[in-house]
This record gives structure tokens, C-alpha cells and sequence, in this order.
């Protein structure tokens, strides 16, 4: 028997969105471990084309986030003006 309210055991089963340095995380974690699979070379050719595609598509997602971050810290501005702080409007990618 579910003790749950019934409106939590739905909260629960809907996945949260991940954030963007989550995001940017796994994306860097698959890119390492892409890499380390190509530098055994045992990959057939077809399989290293697939592995380098893939790496190219997670680095530029990588690099994409990397250059948000730096946008919004520029944008958080200088710590000695406060009122130099703007909002930040993240871009999709």
C-alpha cells in the first residue's frame, strides 16, 4: 500500500531538466572516455569515424557552454560596481 500523497509520487517520477554545468559534465565525461577508446585503437574505421563525429558534436557543446559561462560571469559584473550587473539571457543551443 502507497503511503505517498498521491501528488508527490508524481513529482518524483518526472525528471527534473539537467542544468548546464550538469550538462556540460556528462558531455566532457563522454568526450574523455570517446578519446580513450580511439588512443587503444581497437575501433574498426567505421567505428573511429562514428567516435570522432561524436567527439566533435560533445566538444562543441562543451566549448558552447564554457563561452555562456564566461558571458555570464562578464555579465554579473564588477564586484566593486555593483550596479554593473545585468541579467542573463542563456542561448540555445
Amino acid at each position: 500500500m502507497n503511503t505517498l500523497p498521491r501528488h508527490t509520487s508524481r513529482m518524483a517520477s518526472t525528471p527534473q531538466p539537467a542544468t548546464p554545468v550538469a550538462d556540460f559534465e556528462k558531455s566532457l565525461d563522454e568526450l574523455e572516455q570517446l578519446v580513450q577508446k580511439m588512443e587503444k585503437g581497437d575501433l574498426s574505421l567505421d567505428e573511429s569515424l562514428a567516435a570522432y563525429e561524436r567527439g566533435v558534436a560533445l566538444y562543441r557543446q562543451c566549448r558552447g557552454a564554457l563561452e555562456q559561462a564566461e558571458l555570464r560571469v562578464k555579465l554579473l559584473g564588477d564586484p566593486a560596481d555593483p550596479d554593473s550587473a545585468q541579467p542573463f539571457e542563456p542561448d540555445a543551443f
